[in-house]
């Protein structure tokens, strides 16, 4: 499959600031060193508890975060990737490696070539209360794309507007009318067609069926496919809610402390997830038989502080596996077979 995004040790840190000076006495480590691929046309899910970094990790990709550290690359051809990767390990203070990472890591980008880059990357939130402005119409909302990025104006772009409403599900009456006068399900549906309009390659959906029922949900899930196959989009599609994830995803990655310990096809990973924080997290997903019993695994413990993470293995002071090795060597993500890829010292 082609790569769309390669993420190559990722980082993204906040400071912590203290003192009458208010100078940085730690960091929150939200992203620390994460690496993996996004391959062109699939919905790569990423879940995990609250606080692991699912959000942050989504918004430094599309930089309205700049990382702290690590490389972006975002379509780039794959013999300049391997050229890049060579380089970086033989010759990494080379003239031809920083030219090159200058041309195509995102992560470097900066003003004109960061702007033109924001066109094909678009994000979708949570909250469409609180993501679409209450003192703009609709027809204002989702044109404001589009006019920024110097795109389309006047009548070509309420043209644009009007074609991606009618792909949402919406129409021209709803033109004239502001957030509010609208439900959850067809507020976030603006929302959808906003992120949509500028024609992008690539969407962050970060939780974006969460404020919404049931039965809206389901809906939501099947105008989102029916855009991807439509519109030939490539989702990353962030989630603590697993069973929406199942829906949807081709493959996920299950983060954890800023960390991604688990990478494969999705049925694989809800089939048979190896590394033990995978494992007690799906051991939590709710069988709708009341006849069938599913005893969860009950993780001991607090979760770590992401301002002073564990050394080594992140999940050690929690994991009923965890070996002497886990509190001294940080595991890396290795194949275990069919593309499953498991940061754990105690799978073999």
């Amino acid at each position: 499959m082609e790569t769309l995004i390669e993420v190559r040790k990722l980082k993204k840190y906040f400071p912590v600031l203290g003192g009458v000076l208010k100078r940085k006495v730690a960091e929150v480590k939200a992203v620390d060193n994460v690496s993996f691929k996004i391959f062109k046309g699939e919905c790569f899910g990423l879940v995990g508890e609250s606080g692991c970094g699912k959000t942050t990790l989504g918004k430094t990709i599309i930089r309205l975060h700049d990382p702290t550290d690590g490389s972006i690359y975002f379509d780039v051809p794959e013999d300049i990737t391997k050229e890049i990767e060579e380089l970086e390990r033989n010759d990494p203070k080379s003239h031809r490696l920083k030219e090159l990472r200058r041309r195509y890591d995102l992560a470097t980008y900066r003003g004109t070539m960061l702007a033109n880059m924001r066109r094909r990357m678009q994000i979708v939130y949570q909250d469409p209360t609180t993501s679409l402005n209450p003192r703009m119409l609709v027809k204002d909302i989702v044109a404001e794309p589009l006019i920024v990025q110097g795109l389309a104006k006047g009548l070509e772009a309420r043209k644009r507007v009007l074609e991606i409403l009618d792909k949402v599900g919406l129409t021209e009456r709803h033109l004239y009318r502001y957030p509010h006068e609208f439900s959850g399900g067809q507020r976030q549906r603006i929302a959808v067609a906003r992120a949509l309009v500028t024609n992008p390659d690539f969407v962050v959906l970060d939780e974006p069926t969460s404020s919404v029922d049931v039965s809206v949900r389901a809906q939501l899930l099947n105008l989102l496919q029916d855009l991807q196959k439509d519109l030939n989009l490539t989702y990353i599609f962030i989630s603590h809610d697993l069973s929406v994830v199942e829906c949807i995803a081709n493959r996920v990655a299950v983060m954890y402390l800023g960390k991604i310990v688990e990478v494969t096809q999705t049925e694989e990973l809800y089939k048979n997830p190896l590394h033990p924080y995978a494992r007690a997290l799906f051991s939590a997903i709710p069988i709708p038989d009341p006849t069938v019993k599913r005893k969860p695994i009950i993780l001991t413990g607090e979760v770590p502080s992401p301002v002073n993470p564990p050394t080594g293995c992140r999940f050690h002071p929690r994991c009923q596996y965890a070996m002497e090795i886990c509190s001294k060597e940080e595991p890396q993500l290795r194949d275990v077979g069919n593309n499953h890829l498991v940061a754990c010292f105690a799978v073999d």
